[in-house]
């Protein structure tokens, strides 16, 4: 994938995003559920004062349909920026797949792909930008 530029301020959101995560990582370690690690992340989040959403809806649109199928957004972070959150062995193309087109049917630009179940948390994470 080529290298796309985004905001500073966007650069910033995703970098605290990162940095919060890390502090869920360390007092957690891995071995829990995805939905242990959401929680967590979604209350450190509210904690900063940022606006975030979580299991946010995401419709699909298929020509002038609008098709509500189910898909979630984890976290949603200032209408921004995308947190998908996984707890497996490893992240997979399919996984990045997933949040690029989160990614595309939202609107938004920039997306984070967390797994949590890593040693060290910065081996976990893919930091996807459209």
């Amino acid at each position: 994938m080529a290298y796309r530029t985004i905001s500073a301020e966007l650069n910033e959101l995703s970098s605290e995003m990162i940095g919060l995560a890390i502090k869920v990582h360390n007092a957690l370690g891995p071995g829990l559920l995805e939905s242990s690690y959401k929680e967590c992340l979604y209350y450190e989040i509210l904690n900063t004062g940022h606006f975030v959403e979580k299991e946010k809806a995401l419709p699909l649109i298929y020509k002038t349909i609008n098709l509500d199928i189910g898909y979630r957004i984890d976290l949603l972070v200032e209408k921004k920026l995308i947190i998908e959150i996984k707890s497996t062995e490893s992240l997979n193309d399919i996984h990045t797949a997933q949040v690029l087109t989160y990614l595309k049917l939202s609107g938004n630009r920039i997306g984070l792909l967390i797994n949590f179940n890593v040693k060290l948390l910065k081996e976990g994470i893919r930091r996807l930008v459209l």
